[in-house]
């Protein structure tokens, strides 16, 4: 360990050398590579961390590049976490870092984690957080979690020194169709450096013992308002006994076929080929798709029948993360069915011409 390097914090008498030297010998693993994992990663790899896993198998969009700055126009279409490995290195090379180019999943979660102090939860989707939550309740990890909408964001520590769980604060999983995603909503640009900082922060508070952690609290941000508000929540025992896990978020993490977008735009516009465009009003009129069935992913519940599920079923949106959505949402009332998602969507068919 450098000294040197870490010296500003080390002189802070409520950390120390002692703190730093418990960073040091830390392993921490980031469930995601995006607005949230991005700062992150970078933070904890800059104060010192001993070892960082990364776990991601998105590629890089042009929509990505207004909050994930750690990409560049240049990245557009590679992968995530060899870009990201790259830049962690050139920032610290005493890091060891462990890239999973993967997607998290009930049938590696519990091997992926279980090598690590802490987890911490930097996806964008509800069955992700719940799987990440039940695997470190089976493992006795803590895990730090973060979510983001529009010009807000949260905060808190579940399962730490046997605290209230993910599932004490959000007892039930919604349906892919309940939830708002920021391809639909929006975020703003600076929101996720803010949280996944906060996040970062209690990263460190947690490894270290300095401060007070968010365990039993909710942090909320209000961007606009540029205001801080907390809730506190207690832990239900029940939650903290779970032993294997579930299959309520079995389709959410089964992994599908998929097709680059750039592969795809040789097949279309094919007319034998079912395409489900799940993007809204307004984006399909912006882009059109010839011979696509375009279904909103807020109507397609009810529109399922306008499919042939007999036949394999293209799923495309704007960047690739809603289309997965559907996919989850399809699968539960048809679990036989073919579906192949259209990964990186309308932003990297659309790359080539920001270059």
């Amino acid at each position: 360990m450098n000294s040197e390097r870490y010296s500003r914090q080390i002189q802070l008498k409520e950390f120390g050398i002692n703190s730093q030297s418990k960073l040091s010998v830390s392993k921490v693993v980031v469930v995601g590579a995006g607005g949230l994992g991005v700062p992150i990663l970078t933070y904890l790899n800059a104060m010192g961390i001993g070892t960082l896993g990364m776990i991601d198998h998105d590629v890089v969009g042009i929509s990505n590049l207004h909050r994930q700055v750690s990409y560049d126009e240049a990245d557009m279409g590679r992968s995530k976490i060899t870009v990201l490995v790259k830049k962690l290195k050139a920032q610290n090379s005493e890091t060891e870092l462990i890239a999973y180019d993967a997607f998290l999943t009930k049938e590696n979660a519990l091997e992926l984690l279980a090598g690590y102090d802490l987890i911490i939860d930097a996806s964008d989707n509800f069955p992700t957080r719940y799987l990440v939550n039940d695997a470190c309740v089976i493992l006795g990890k803590p895990f730090i979690y973060g979510a983001l909408h529009s010009f807000e964001g949260q905060v808190s520590v579940f399962n730490y020194k046997n605290g209230p769980t993910y599932r004490c604060l959000f007892p039930n999983m919604p349906k892919a169709n309940e939830v708002p995603n920021c391809d639909e909503n929006g975020v703003l640009g600076v929101l996720p450096g803010i949280i996944g900082n906060l996040q970062a922060l209690e990263a460190v508070k947690v490894l270290t013992g300095v401060g007070e952690v968010l365990s039993g609290t909710l942090l909320l941000f209000d961007g606009l308002a540029q205001n801080f508000r907390k809730i506190k929540f207690k832990k239900v025992p029940e939650n903290g006994t779970i032993h294997k896990l579930q299959e309520s978020y079995a389709f959410a993490c089964r992994q599908n076929a998929s097709i680059n977008a750039d592969e795809f735009q040789f097949l279309v516009p094919s007319k034998d080929l079912q395409l489900l465009d799940v993007r809204t009003r307004v984006e399909f009129d912006n882009f059109p798709l010839e011979n696509a069935l375009h279904i909103p992913i807020n109507e397609l519940e009810k529109r399922q029948n306008e499919l042939d599920f007999e036949k394999p079923i293209y799923v495309i949106c704007q960047s690739g993360v809603r289309s997965q959505k559907a996919i989850q949402l399809l699968l539960q009332q048809q679990p036989k069915a073919t579906f192949i998602n259209v990964s990186g969507g309308i932003d990297q068919m659309n790359r080539y011409a920001f270059k």
